[in-house]
């Protein structure tokens, strides 16, 4: 296996992440929720990403690093009490760190350019979903010469039929090898990955985003009638869709742009994206082209995704040119 060590590396990153966030969302209570006060997801923000980062760092030095946060916040007066509360649940999980091991770590996915080799780390995909208790992931994908190599999604409160996974499972793909999946609780082997062989839209499950921020529910639900699909579709945060895909526990997902101004971020869509490929499915833009990752942190090239089992991306690419978005 050409990518055995960044394999190895990449979940055992994500898991540890993973058991930092769940630790975080333990912490919760009522009224947190109630006043709709972020200050937890943003802890483990900078937590999930400074173990991934220290890990991926240690492993491969040379390596870039493109994430979603920095520390720069957290080096201020007024970021003096979060940064306590990242570094005190780090030393949960690496009890030596100190406060500028923590920062530093943060800093390592300061990078925002392409190179000939970098990683992409979302820390938490799914800020909402982690939030009401419903889907969030963490996603770390290794990205060579443009090409998506290694692609690995932690998914705390994902169930797969199918899976003798339980509640709780670890993605992980390399290029030309398959995706795997995980018991996150034990990390012992759950099945491979293999998309639906569904070929009848009418028998198809389409999945979304909760939130329509960025894509459009109209427009997806538009085309979805177009092609024959029936069914409602299942509505979940962050790349667990892309898992679900990769399962075969869902046919299709659309995530349509909402605004023309809109660019998609790499680290939103890197690691998803191989699990399916390597499943079996196909993973496109809304013109059905694949999608670049040689442009830094944004898929600047790209208009929207598609992501399905196959057999009904050329229907769906029709129906949205018959609808118009572009």
């Amino acid at each position: 296996m050409a990518y055995a060590t960044e394999k190895m590396i990449a979940l055992a990153a994500v898991r540890e992440a993973s058991v930092l966030c769940e630790q975080v969302k333990g912490a919760l209570t009522p009224e947190t929720l109630e006043k709709k006060d972020r200050s937890p997801v943003t802890v483990a923000d900078f937590g999930s990403q400074a173990l991934v980062c220290s890990r991926l760092r240690r492993a491969f030095p040379e390596d870039r690093i493109i994430a979603e946060e920095t520390s720069t916040t957290l080096r201020t007066e007024a970021g003096r009490s979060t940064l306590e509360k990242v570094v005190r649940y780090v030393r949960e999980i690496r009890p030596d760190a100190s406060t500028d091991d923590v920062l530093s770590w943060i800093d390592f996915g300061d990078c925002k350019e392409h190179t000939e080799r970098h990683w992409t780390l979302d820390p938490i995909d799914g800020t909402k979903g982690f939030l009401r208790g419903d889907q969030y992931v963490v996603a770390l994908a290794l990205i060579e010469k443009g090409e998506v190599v290694v692609g690995a999604v932690a998914c705390p409160n994902l169930l797969l039929p199918g899976l003798d996974a339980g509640r709780g499972v670890v993605a992980i793909a390399a290029k030309g090898e398959g995706t795997d999946f995980y018991r996150l609780q034990d990390m012992e082997h759950a099945g491979t990955g293999a998309v639906s062989q569904a070929i009848q839209p009418a028998d198809m499950r389409f999945c979304e985003s909760v939130e329509s921020a960025h894509t459009s529910h109209e427009n997806a639900q538009h085309i979805a009638a177009i092609v024959g699909i029936s069914g409602d579709s299942v509505r979940m945060d962050s790349q667990a869709k892309y898992v679900a895909v990769a399962a075969g526990a869902a046919e299709i997902y659309m995530r349509l742009p909402s605004s023309r101004r809109y660019v998609e971020n790499i680290w939103d869509h890197a690691a998803g994206m191989l699990l399916v490929e390597e499943a079996g499915g196909r993973v496109s833009d809304i013109a059905g082209r694949p999608l670049d990752f040689h442009h830094g942190y944004q898929l600047t090239e790209n208009r929207g995704v598609i992501v399905s089992n196959g057999p009904v991306h050329d229907a769906l690419l029709a129906a949205i040119r018959e609808v118009g978005i572009t």
